[in-house]
């Protein structure tokens, strides 16, 4: 019997031990999607203890709190730091199967050294190890970062955003990146008009000009896009329910326009002619500057509406949804590739019944000017764990090309969360050692450790050319 979390966690055969610990094992991260707060690595931030710095904004061990019968007050609430890190000290020991656990005890392992299993024995000595630790000057925001191996990151930023956390960033000259990512999801939504409203208003100030028609709004954020750029991005991100692709004329859209800015609300159906256009400028935006473009399809955000009301968005009450995903797809890419103004894209689903769908929608639209200009993206948000992860790897693998894969990224909102780097690298390697043992792949140490060694960073650094 093996030990948990040991130096072949995850790795079953000699093959894959090899692979993990011979050709990736020590690769530098490229975290090319992640929602970390840039003003905490411009400011270096230091963090005050274990609790806060593990447990603020991490939705995903805010469900199982919920799950396990913890009270809010303990999650989202007013209770110390120390009394919520108690109360998910006392939900780890359930968490057993869910990949929690798993990257829970990673986590401690790789930031502080601590191979304690979690649990409310242990709670107060790994609580007071940890946080001797994090006054260290190597538990600052930057200093996490360093400790794993990170090389770049980008952050998700709105469009109004003044990105002076990375402008001052940039200025230092260390030696971790830290670039913009365009997503400019609040300035289509137009299924709120004060909401949307409320953004132009701001838009207008931090563009210093009028936005009265539809095409002011897209000279507007237009002149963003040109901004971000001039501040080093290269890389676009959206949040989708589904592709928009309804059929629409100019006029359409001004009239849309026209009634968002006198407060009334579009129907329905101008509401995804409005969302339709967008897209399709920013997509071709994106092409004229040859940005990667992110598109991060099939959530179905805000079910609970007591507690959306309560706590707002972002805060664990986003669930898998069963949207059509195909056919608007297809149209959404074909329309750019038919302009000659489709961008390198990265596909992500958050349905794992759509994982052939979409590996076979990135290959019709490869062209070979760009070695996997489209990609079907790493497994996403509930499907980053061991079986989802293998599913996209095993769908990707027998539709599409693998070895072009561009490999893992965080979505995290945790300095703590890169170990998952760490746990794609040992399912990858476990994926090809055990084919290789089985005489399924040849014995071609050398060559399938470069592959995988591609998928691990060679190929995002080649494919996003962030140097």
């Amino acid at each position: 019997m093996k030990n948990f979390l040991d130096d072949n966690f995850l790795l079953d055969t000699c093959r894959a031990q090899e692979l993990y610990h011979g050709f990736v094992k020590n690769l530098p991260i490229i975290d090319y999607h992640n929602h970390l707060p840039p003003d905490q690595i411009a400011r270096d931030t230091k963090y005050d203890n274990l609790g806060q710095l593990w447990l603020g904004g991490d939705h995903y061990k805010w469900r199982a709190m919920r799950a396990h019968g913890v009270d809010e007050k303990y999650i989202t609430g007013d209770a110390s730091d120390k009394e919520k890190f108690l109360k998910w000290a006392e939900t780890v020991p359930y968490t057993l199967r869910n990949p929690l656990y798993h990257w829970t005890h990673l986590e401690l392992q790789r930031y502080f050294g601590i191979t304690e299993l979690l649990s409310p024995k242990t709670a107060e000595s790994i609580y007071e190890q940890a946080n001797e630790q994090i006054k260290s000057p190597g538990f600052t925001a930057r200093g996490l970062l360093k400790r794993m191996n990170v090389e770049v990151i980008c952050t998700t930023d709105d469009p109004i955003d003044s990105l002076e956390n990375h402008q001052h960033f940039a200025k230092e000259g260390t030696s971790i990146k830290m670039l913009p990512a365009f997503r400019p999801d609040k300035a289509m939504n137009a299924n709120d008009t004060i909401a949307l409203n409320s953004y132009i208003s701001k838009l207008e100030e931090v563009t210093d000009r009028s936005i009265v028609r539809f095409q002011d709004y897209l000279d507007s954020l237009k002149q963003r896009h040109d901004f971000f750029a001039a501040c080093g991005c290269s890389v676009s991100d959206h949040g989708l329910e589904y592709m928009y692709t309804e059929a629409y004329t100019d006029a359409e859209i001004d009239a849309v326009f026209n009634k968002i800015r006198t407060g009334k609300q579009p129907a329905a159906e101008e509401v995804l002619k409005f969302k339709s256009a967008l897209l399709l400028y920013f997509a071709e935006w994106d092409h004229e500057k040859d940005w990667v473009q992110q598109y991060h399809l099939g959530p179905l955000r805000n079910n609970n509406t007591r507690m959306l009301q309560a706590k707002g968005g972002d805060t664990g009450h986003d669930s898998i949804g069963d949207f059509k995903q195909a056919q608007a797809l297809s149209c959404f890419l074909d329309r750019l590739d038919s302009r000659g103004k489709l961008a390198k894209t990265i596909l992500y689903n958050l349905n794992p019944a759509d994982n052939e769908l979409f590996a076979a929608m990135a290959g019709n639209f490869n062209d070979g000017s760009v070695k996997g200009k489209i990609q079907f993206g790493s497994a996403w948000w509930f499907l980053d764990q061991k079986d989802g992860m293998t599913r996209q790897m095993n769908a990707l693998s027998n539709v599409g090309l693998i070895s072009n894969f561009v490999g893992m990224l965080t979505d995290s909102r945790s300095f703590l969360s890169f170990p998952r780097h760490e746990y794609f690298r040992r399912l990858v390697c476990d994926l090809f050692g055990g084919e290789i043992e089985r005489g399924e792949l040849p014995d071609d140490i050398e060559w399938i450790g470069k592959i995988i060694a591609d998928i691990s960073y060679y190929n995002a650094r080649e494919y996003f050319r962030f140097y």
